[in-house]
């Protein structure tokens, strides 16, 4: 409860993201005094992971989430002194707008059947859509209007404004029941029987015992085990040799959590995916290269390892672009397009010759440290991350409040210092340093800042993109823009055994950054990899493409790239983390946490190891830690006879 915090702080941080969560750490294993607070019920913010169940309330909350309650000014105004003012924060999140679910998995109750026989009894999957307005059920749309499920398509007169959610998913007490009235909110609209026959595929013949038998992912087995799903908020991977990496390592971090390695980056080239040669013998056994390109590819990548002692190599190129300098390595296209997309994995219409090779160095230095790709996954999702740092932020005596509102920051007139927040239940809690999340910030402050936006997606599907013997594949594809001055999209596929969902599916994430929605951002390359329909038509070489199961598209603010200056009349002691990046790396939210701190502790290390449990000095009764703080024995206790994981595929644990 609000009334047994503390009312003295050094460091109070709002929001409980990765650079927040990362801060507080080093905050705390300095000896600072710790309090994290989060309006959320959740840890991570934008970088958190959800259940399938809790992803759907989380878009529920989003639409709920309004500024419609009444301010209770009176109930805390007389805590502001006369020489002080209050600055008030953002109380509705508007990080995450134009969010789109799309359900094609039968919604029939059925556990476990063969798709073959399962299309005998149902005709085709079901689709219904779900539309939150804050309107009457006139803005219901009309029969007429609903799109074909070929097209995977809003109806063109359900069109949506800034913010506003659109929700294509009955929950599991709806799925056997007649169509309901609409309510004040939610309006749920279900294709006709014969709108889905008109549009499902012609049936094959009966005599099919020679096709490979798929298992049927009905929508309740989904609901029903939808705790085994982890859904990451922002898809990311880690560099093995990336920032976040060492800073899991130096801090010992690294043990309250498991990692796999990505298995396979694969590229797509004229409508295929392949898969990317990535070490030596891997180059030698790919049967996509002719002898001369292997050669050819070998030779400029150990050019790239070291490009930095061969400035005459690039000189005169160091400002074109990359693109343009591998064509006057005379390297084929087939290669050229592997280096760009799947190997320095950059745009190919803005990314300069000195940006490519130091892109591809940093790959091939990250490749061998835990497997034969560069990246690692952590398991049970990006959202464990955060989580990991808040634990040890606990662990040096961090206090934490979830589901905790903060109604404004209390600033000195005259020296424009923020000396304390107050929270929903009227107590000041006062501090020397602030540190605050972007989207906790009011219009006010952030009246000339300029975002820009993410285009995610998420999908269910029920097999691999690239299909092989082994159906435990996690694997990254970057498909390149058709047009010219599009973005590129990044797909990466995560198997069950990554403990991000259920068995017999694949969960993959799609990110670009936006030109439009994000669904008219991605709903393209999803046509190219997937097909709603329960029967599918196959490629040249006999494979059909996954089935897609379900579908989220949504739009995520991004302010990595906005600077202090930009926020208007920002006190000097209060410090602003951004959200999620659109890189694939952390490097971004490790950089900026490493920078804040110093800024606040110029003198003390950053995220300076624990003690080990044999370091601990006994003192009678008193028991202290070889640390500045001496009052959390107990808690830094709980490190001792924690035996650190193995990585499962990747070799080794997490360490020096």
């Amino acid at each position: 409860m609000a009334d047994r915090l503390p009312t003295e702080f050094d460091v109070v941080i709002i929001g409980t993201g990765l650079p927040e969560s990362i801060l507080a750490a080093a905050c705390s294993r300095s000896g600072q005094r710790v309090l994290h607070i989060d309006s959320r019920s959740y840890y991570g913010g934008n970088w958190a992971s959800f259940s399938f169940p809790g992803l759907l309330s989380w878009l529920e909350e989003l639409q709920q989430n309004s500024d419609t309650e009444e301010e209770t000014i009176a109930a805390w105004q007389n805590l502001i002194e006369d020489t002080e003012e209050a600055i008030s924060l953002q109380k509705k999140d508007e990080t995450i707008q134009h969010a789109e679910v799309f359900c094609y998995a039968s919604q029939d109750r059925v556990d476990s059947v063969l798709e073959t026989d399962a299309m005998q009894k149902y005709p085709s999957s079901e689709t219904s859509s779900t539309s939150i307005k804050p309107l009457d059920s006139t803005h219901l749309p009309k029969e007429k209007d609903s799109a074909p499920v070929t097209s995977c398509k809003m109806p063109d007169k359900h069109t949506q404004k800034s913010g506003e959610i659109s929700l294509e998913v009955p929950d599991e007490e709806e799925l056997m029941e007649k169509e309901k009235p609409c309510g004040d909110k939610i309006c749920i609209h279900r294709v006709s029987d014969e709108e889905k026959n008109k549009n499902q595929p012609a049936d094959e013949p009966e005599d099919s015992a020679d096709k490979p038998k798929r298992n049927k992912i009905t929508y309740p087995q989904m609901v029903k085990e939808g705790r085994k799903f982890n859904i990451d908020l922002v898809s990311k991977l880690l560099y093995s040799q990336g920032s976040l990496i060492d800073l899991l390592i130096k801090s010992n971090v690294s043990r309250y959590a498991e990692f796999k390695n990505v298995t396979r980056i694969l590229a797509f080239r004229e409508g295929k995916v392949e898969q990317v040669p990535c070490s030596r013998a891997d180059v030698f056994n790919s049967k996509e290269l002719t002898m001369v390109e292997k050669r050819m590819l070998m030779k400029f990548l150990t050019f790239c390892l070291d490009y930095e002692q061969h400035p005459d190599e690039y000189q005169d190129f160091k400002q074109c672009l990359f693109s343009e300098y591998l064509k006057t390595k005379k390297l084929t296209p087939n290669l050229q397009h592997f280096i760009l997309h799947s190997i320095a994995m950059i745009s190919e219409s803005s990314c300069t010759t000195f940006d490519g090779l130091k892109a591809t160095k940093n790959f091939l230095q990250c490749l061998g440290r835990y497997g034969n790709t560069p990246f690692l996954f952590p398991l049970y999702g990006q959202g464990e991350i955060p989580q990991c740092f808040c634990r040890m932020c606990a662990v040096f005596g961090g206090i934490y409040c979830l589901r905790h509102k903060i109604k404004c920051l209390v600033v000195d007139k005259g020296s424009r210092r923020c000396k304390a927040i107050i929270d929903h239940f009227g107590q000041r809690i006062n501090a020397e340093y602030f540190i605050v999340e972007d989207s906790y910030l009011s219009r006010e402050i952030c009246s000339n800042v300029q975002y820009k936006q993410i285009s995610r997606a998420v999908l269910i599907t029920d097999q691999s993109i690239l299909q092989t013997d082994s159906d435990q594949q996690i694997s990254i594809l970057i498909v390149p823009p058709e047009e010219p001055g599009a973005c590129s999209v990044r797909v990466t596929e995560l198997c069950s055994s990554t403990m991000t969902c259920m068995k017999d599916t694949y969960l993959v994430h799609l990110t670009c950054s936006s030109l439009k929605t994000a669904r008219e951002d991605l709903e393209p390359v999803v046509k190219k990899l997937f097909s709603p329909f329960a029967e599918t038509e196959a490629d040249e070489e006999g494979l059909k493409k996954p089935r897609l199961l379900w579908a989220l598209y949504f739009n995520m603010r991004d302010s990595s790239g906005v600077s202090r200056s930009a926020y208007h009349g920002l006190p000097s002691n209060v410090y602003v983390c951004s959200g999620p990046d659109c890189g694939l790396g952390n490097e971004h939210a490790v950089k900026q946490a490493e920078t804040l701190f110093h800024e606040i502790f110029p003198s003390e290390e950053f995220c300076s190891p624990p003690p080990n449990p044999e370091d601990i000095i006994f003192d009678g009764d008193d028991k202290q830690l070889d640390a500045p703080r001496t009052d959390n024995t107990e808690m830094a206790k709980l490190e001792d006879g924690e035996e650190s994981k193995n990585l499962e595929n990747a070799g080794q644990h997490l360490q020096t």
